[in-house]
């Protein structure tokens, strides 16, 4: 009998001591878990900003193309007005300098937009690429609109 007891006692006591140094183990793989949970997380954050930077660059290519493009059609625009008779010319002139003057404000615009910004990213880019399209709709229908 009394040898069971001891056979118990230390089969419980030794359950204990490494039930002690379970959790212990336990806490410290939660902490190396917690850690690499972190380091993903800010690997995560940086290939985010990276993205969202290359993303402000290439749609600021592609529209500074776009208003390029725009200017030449004000240049193509001018050697027709100039053509025009006095009257259509002065109507004529005045439209394109709206639209010249429109374009140079896109083009200040998208200088103006600082990638410090990028929480207005989202909401920079819609209205810019709105305005672009009504832009281009406005040089598309420049012809065909006579006021």
């Amino acid at each position: 009998k009394t040898m069971f007891i001891n056979a118990v006692a230390l089969f419980v006591s030794g359950t204990v001591f490494s039930g002690c140094q379970s959790n212990s183990s336990k806490v410290n793989n939660a902490n190396d878990k917690v850690d690499a949970a972190k380091d993903k997380v800010e690997t995560a954050q940086k290939e985010l900003d990276k993205a969202i930077r290359d993303s402000i660059q290439q749609f600021k290519k592609e529209s500074e193309e776009k208003i390029m493009a725009f200017d030449q059609k004000i240049a193509e625009f001018k050697v027709k007005i100039a053509k025009e008779k006095n009257e259509e010319r002065t109507r004529d002139e005045r439209r394109l300098a709206k639209l010249e003057q429109q374009n140079r404000e896109m083009r200040q615009k998208l200088a103006d937009f600082n990638e410090a910004r990028e929480n207005d990213w989202a909401s920079f880019r819609a209205k810019f690429k709105s305005d672009m399209e009504e832009q281009g709709k406005a040089f598309r229908n420049f012809w065909g609109i006579k006021r």
